[in-house]
């Protein structure tokens, strides 16, 4: 489990195809604080350090994260956000996530007002019930307010400090995210489905 509070950034180095999937090495001056069997989320996406070095780490990716997350569109030299997994006795400062991604969103449109920096993002239809104005979503594994929801799209303003120490601040519209809704909206969502 996962906070969407960022702790640091790495840089995509090298995606080596294996067998069912690919290895995907990251550089990142938090490579101390890990061991081969940890949890790590990137961009949002929970996966397991398969190897470590001074600078670098490992993870292998799946068939089926490679088809539910943005991960294989990125592009050698990428910024990626990193988050370990929160302890019991840790403050929730962002909101639950899990790191199990619920779709991919395309960025619409970038716009400065004021110091905030206003991202729309364009979802698929399956992902906008589970968004609402003023709920919380995982954009990249950042924890996010949701500013506005319309049909198919939503947008959400980013402060300096975020801009600033994510990856969000190498996005270009057009790229693609990965997008975790709020962990109990689709606990609401199913039971009220299997309700009706």
């Amino acid at each position: 489990m996962f906070t969407g509070l960022i702790e640091g950034l790495g840089e995509l180095l090298e995606r080596k195809p294996t067998p069912s999937g690919f290895r995907v090495r990251i550089g990142t001056s938090m490579t101390p604080e890990l061991s081969a069997g940890d949890s790590l989320a990137v961009n949002g996406v929970c996966l397991t350090v398969v190897k470590k070095t001074q600078r670098t780490f490992a993870v292998d990716v799946s068939p089926e994260t490679l088809r539910r997350t943005s991960l294989e569109t990125l592009a050698i030299g990428s910024l990626v956000n990193l988050e370990r997994p929160m302890r019991l006795q840790d403050r929730l400062g962002g909101h639950l996530v899990t790191g199990h991604v619920d779709g991919i969103a395309k960025i619409a449109s970038i716009a400065k007002q004021g110091e905030f920096t206003i991202i729309t993002f364009a979802i698929p239809p399956s992902l906008s019930s589970l968004l609402v104005a003023k709920g919380s979503v995982a954009v990249d594994g950042i924890s996010l307010t949701v500013n506005a929801c319309l049909k198919n799209r939503f947008s959400v303003a980013i402060i300096p400090f975020t801009l600033q120490h994510t990856n969000l601040r190498a996005r270009r519209v057009g790229d693609k995210v990965n997008i975790e809704a709020d962990l109990i909206g689709k606990y609401v969502q199913s039971f009220m489905r299997q309700r009706g």
